[in-house]
């Protein structure tokens, strides 16, 4: 499908797990891809996959961030796509018993205040336009609890769910449409270093998912080009949820 043919979207955090398989989901789709990342190796090659353009950026840098969406915008002549995706969850966040305080401010810049400054950038050149579709990379651990904590990523994650929620509504009529994509847990390079290390400590995440597995990276891609696309045209200000089932689970099969 061509759903997003000649449409100018926006990643961040695009060299790996989600952000790298969504930019390749992007680019079968039509759309014209600009991959950010603050890994610059990582940023080039899978800009020069996609045939798109890379922009190294700090996301947690209000300067960097606006370089971004200026250079997609002077590049292409639009920003109709803006997937705020870059985010960390580092092994110092945990419970909130154990976690610093530089800890819970480190996760909170780059995955909270990192989606406020995309948002704000990205909603410049939208409102102009008089159309465009934000996805925000939240959780679902944005909509659940967990006794196994990593308490600032979860603050964080609920952070997005709420802002987006709240831009939905804002600008609603101005014909933007802004979501928050609340993954389950991801076979991705991250959920990797966390859980592979302790095969206990995945096991007893997994117990949780109906479906029985983590999900892949491309299955997530799937769901943001849906969000990009017109086939979204009436969903906005919602937490979309891809978890495998987990959030609606009490029971789950044996």
């Amino acid at each position: 499908m061509q759903r997003l043919r000649d449409r100018v979207a926006v990643i961040t955090g695009a060299g790996s797990g989600i952000g790298l398989a969504t930019a390749h989901r992007f680019a079968q789709e039509g759309a014209r891809v600009v991959c950010a990342d603050i890994d610059e190796e990582a940023g080039t090659k899978v800009a020069a996959e996609v045939g798109g353009l890379f922009v190294k950026a700090d996301v947690t840098s209000e300067e960097d961030v606006e370089r971004l969406f200026r250079t997609a915008f002077e590049t292409y002549g639009s920003v109709d796509v803006a997937f705020n995706n870059a985010g960390i969850s580092p092994p110092d966040d945990d419970s909130i018993l154990e976690t610093g305080l530089d800890a819970w401010r480190r996760v909170q810049e780059v995955n909270l205040t990192s989606v406020y400054l995309c948002c704000k950038h990205a909603l410049e050149y939208m409102r102009r336009q008089g159309k465009g579709s934000i996805i925000n990379t939240a959780s679902f651990v944005a909509v659940m609890g967990s006794a196994t904590s990593q308490i600032s990523y979860t603050a964080s994650k609920g952070g997005v769910l709420s802002m987006s929620r709240e831009l939905g509504v804002q600008f609603a009529r101005e014909g933007i449409r802004v979501n928050a994509l609340c993954p389950g847990p991801v076979n991705t390079p991250l959920l990797q270093e966390l859980f592979a290390k302790d095969p206990e400590r995945a096991q007893r995440r997994l117990v949780h998912v109906p479906i029985g597995r983590f999900a892949e990276a491309s299955e997530i891609a799937a769901a943001v080009a849906f969000l990009a696309s017109d086939d979204a045209s009436f969903i906005t200000a919602s937490q979309f949820l891809v978890d495998g089932g987990i959030s609606g689970a009490y029971v789950t099969p044996l």
